[in-house]
């Protein structure tokens, strides 16, 4: 195998597929990946036995091969190189010639019959949507996807495509996030699966905030997602995912409007004395065209307000403060409303507008008798 590309292209493309080989393993070869030149054209992979990328960079091939090399030092190689260009050749006994300018580099290589085969995925149905919307959807609900694997289906979030619409709900116990778009093409059946969160956070890298479209790929065990020359495949998760539609508060006793960042602002300042080590909840009282917020550390206490349009009859409820700005800074909207009914149920953050794009839940804290 013999080619030369240009660096950047080059090195674009190995840290790409570099985000699915394994940092360290007991194999090797998962710490690598693999190359493979032909004709115009080199492919890379990078799998870790759960998540592939494959990407696709041009380059002037004069001798078709492969070889598998090693994912880090490969990166960090192709990095210090001087000149705009790179050329890499395999010598017998795979060893990799790195060359660029002046700079000079032999690596020893693994055949690539030794790396593990994708699987093969038996594409079922296909959808299309705009790369910077999937973007978008994926960061407002990736946060409360759970971490907990006593719960395994809970570890990814959940796609349903239903009315020529997309909705991608993430649970984790404590919170629920929920967003929906439409779909380009029309045709698009009714399914739902779910796809693992550590799959979704690479696509969610991968993808840009421009407007191309992006395919996705069923299988009946697996899923693809393609952008430009680089793909993504990934197992499904398989079990019964959270029905979140009952688990939705059908009425709210107290419909609340405020404008997302002054809460934003106004949680984050009573946060302060809080931290991971110093756990306290935001306890809120909400009054009649405003909301009291207070917390309590052993580093002290802090007060603010924030103004609210309803009534709240002086309902006082706690939050995790975490969860409480992780869901309001997702909110795609700069007014959302609080629906509440009690201290002891779910929070539920909407549009203001009514619209039902987004929508966020999140379970109380439950308090304790307030000092001072």
């Amino acid at each position: 195998m013999k080619f030369t590309c240009e660096k950047p292209l080059l090195l674009g493309a190995i840290l790409t597929a570099s985000r699915a080989a394994v940092a360290k393993s007991p194999i090797p070869l998962l710490e690598g990946l693999l190359l493979e030149a032909e004709d115009d054209n080199v492919k890379i992979t990078g799998y870790d036995l759960k998540t592939g990328i494959v990407t696709n960079v041009s380059a002037e091939v004069e001798k078709p091969g492969g070889i598998v090399l090693n994912a880090r030092l490969l990166s960090e190689i192709i990095r210090k190189m001087p000149g705009q260009y790179v050329t890499i050749s395999v010598s017998s006994g795979y060893v990799a010639q790195i060359s660029s300018e002046m700079s000079d580099f032999e690596v020893l290589g693994s055949p690539t019959s030794d790396y593990p085969e994708l699987p093969a995925v038996d594409e079922q149905d296909t959808m299309q949507i705009k790369e910077s919307i999937l973007k978008k959807m994926i960061s407002q609900t990736i946060f409360a996807v759970s971490d907990n694997e006593s719960r395994p289906i809970h570890t990814g979030a959940l796609f349903e495509t239903e009315n020529n619409e997309l909705t991608i709900v993430a649970v984790d116990g404590y919170r629920l996030a929920l967003r929906r778009e439409s779909l380009e093409n029309t045709e698009v059946p009714e399914l739902s699966f779910v796809v693992p969160g550590t799959a979704l956070s690479e696509v969610e890298r991968i993808v840009s905030d421009k407007d191309g479209s992006l395919t996705i790929k069923l299988g009946s065990k697996h899923i693809i997602f393609t952008v430009n020359d680089t793909l993504l495949i990934s197992r499904r998760l398989e079990g019964d995912f959270l029905n979140y539609k009952n688990s939705l508060p059908q009425q709210a006793k107290y419909k609340l409007k405020v404008e997302k960042d002054e809460l934003i602002a106004a949680v984050e300042r009573v946060s302060l004395i809080i931290s991971d080590k110093l756990k306290s909840p935001v306890r809120c009282v909400f009054s009649e065209g405003v909301v009291k917020l207070h917390s309590v550390s052993a580093l002290g206490k802090a007060s603010d307000e924030c103004v609210i349009s309803g009534n709240g009859d002086e309902l006082e409820i706690g939050f995790n403060d975490k969860y409480l700005l992780e869901a309001l800074k997702a909110a795609p909207a700069d007014d959302v409303n609080l629906d509440l009914n009690s201290s002891v149920t779910p929070c539920i953050i909407s549009p203001a507008d009514d619209s039902d794009n987004f929508l966020y839940m999140i379970l109380p804290v439950r308090l304790k008798a307030y000092e001072g």
